[in-house]
């Protein structure tokens, strides 16, 4: 995080005659950078922050969609349910592919730290071509010289270039932002920024001078997921959660998608009379599968559903990044692909995942912290995932998921007891045994950022003949 909270942007605001809402603003690409930003952080990450944010006071949080939830129930599910202390540490603190640009924003609410990792502590091993790497401090052998690993290690932090370079935006010119954060540059124009706005003359009003720090951001951050209208409400004091419902998700984006052959099996416990997912039973495999959204970054997010969420803030945001590059306003045409398309960290997904994902390469320059610097590829172990990469639950083992996604142990008497709280007869309950594999694992991403019924809203079996290959039904 940077270490100094009291940095404060200031942005020119137009806004209506009424003053109720903002018709556009005017920032430095400083402020633009700490936007992009928020496309960097993991879903994981954007829960931990709020909630740090918020605390105890559970009346002033909003629950995002389905990922509070999950997030929460996974924190709350006893560490004996975990491969290693270590799987269940890295699943509630997600690291993110763009730590260390972050670490040169002016503002990072990412809580960004240098990458650190432990090492040989023999020092001719570091001078190897090959050295064995860990991203966690634990107690794995060094393949050369088989002493433990206690040296630490850190990525060597690339700084923003100190000639017109920002952290993603190039440092030489001021941007528009509409009020659900589209981005753009100032040479547009007078009338074609107004009329790619949608702002009729009669509309304008008076301008003003706003000042945003860190907690205007995360109010930012909070706002693009629960709000059409972010900025406004932020700077006219407003507080608003609009209904956002998750459509079916288009086949063009699941068949743009990298076929996959694997599938998960779901049991899915729901009324008859109106198709709502009481819970869902499942194994681990599932359960890891829901581990893994909390590891992809927003951007991430944006590029598996194909830049449509259905938050139309975060969406005009991602879109912005490829607008902005084509008009050679990004540092580099690689930040933006990054951006575009990022990576997860090394670790963070199985070898054989349902959603189409890609990692960051293991191969980096590395600094030992003596000064000395070498060059070599890092072979990335660790006893945090002992079962292998993307492996946190343990097995073969039965979990309940309720419709908000919460992940508890699966116990037959509190199932029985739970459906007998809901007072629902037997007669309205049935059981259909799923194939969840890309295009369920995609609707359940997409519905788990807006909704708190996310299996309800991600699977809608009520459209069950055109969504599932496989279906048993028990009654």
């Amino acid at each position: 995080m940077s270490a100094d909270k009291d940095v404060k942007f200031s942005l020119k605001v137009m806004t209506n005659k009424l003053r109720t809402k903002v018709l556009f603003a005017e920032a430095d690409s400083g402020f633009v950078d700490v936007l992009i930003s928020f496309l960097t952080l993991p879903l994981g990450t954007i829960v931990k922050v709020l909630k740090k944010r918020y605390g105890d006071d559970k009346e002033a949080a909003v629950d995002i969609g389905s990922l509070t939830s999950l997030y929460n129930g996974l924190a709350n599910l006893d560490s004996v349910h975990f491969w290693t202390e270590g799987c269940k540490e890295v699943l509630l603190n997600p690291r993110s592919s763009f730590e260390a640009k972050c670490l040169n924003l002016k503002i990072d609410i990412s809580e960004s730290q240098p990458t650190e990792h432990f090492i040989c502590k023999t020092l001719n091993c570091t001078r190897t071509k090959i050295s064995c790497l860990s991203v966690y401090y634990d107690s794995l052998m060094c393949v050369i010289c088989g002493k433990t690993r206690t040296r630490e290690a850190g990525e060597k932090v690339a700084k923003a270039a100190a000639d017109g370079g920002g952290v993603f935006t190039v440092n030489s010119d001021s941007f528009i932002i509409s009020d659900d954060l589209k981005i753009f540059p100032t040479t547009k124009g007078f009338f074609q920024t107004f009329n790619i706005l949608g702002i009729n003359d009669a509309d304008v009003g008076d301008t003003m001078i706003v000042n945003f720090g860190f907690n205007e951001i995360m109010d930012l951050l909070e706002g693009s997921f629960t709000s059409r209208t972010p900025l406004s409400d932020i700077i006219f004091n407003k507080r608003q959660v609009d209904d956002f419902e998750p459509e079916i998700l288009s086949h063009e984006i699941v068949k743009e998608s990298t076929t996959n052959s694997k599938k998960m099996i779901l049991k899915v416990i729901s009324l008859k009379s109106n198709n709502k997912i009481l819970f869902a039973q499942a194994q681990e495999d599932f359960i890891d599968f829901l581990c893994s959204l909390m590891a992809i970054p927003l951007g991430g997010v944006e590029c598996l559903l194909g830049g449509n969420t259905c938050l139309k803030s975060i969406d005009n945001l991602y879109m912005s990044v490829a607008d902005l590059n084509s008009d050679k306003y990004m540092v580099t045409v690689d930040i933006s692909n990054k951006l575009m398309k990022p990576k997860l960290r090394h670790g963070y997904i199985s070898g054989n995942p349902i959603l189409p994902l890609s990692e960051e390469s293991v191969s980096q320059t590395y600094f030992v912290h003596s000064g000395c610097c070498y060059n070599y590829q890092a072979s990335l172990r660790s006893v945090k995932f002992v079962k292998g990469q993307g492996k946190y639950v343990r097995g073969p083992r039965m979990y309940n998921i309720s419709d908000d996604l919460t992940v508890t142990p699966f116990d037959m008497f509190s199932t029985i007891s739970t459906l007998k709280g809901l007072k629902i007869p037997m007669s309205d309950v049935k059981e259909l045994e799923l194939e969840i594999g890309v295009e369920e694992g995609l609707s359940i991403l997409r519905a788990c950022l807006t909704s708190a019924s996310a299996l309800t809203n991600g699977l809608k079996i009520d459209h069950i003949s055109g969504l599932y290959t496989n279906i048993t039904e028990y009654t």
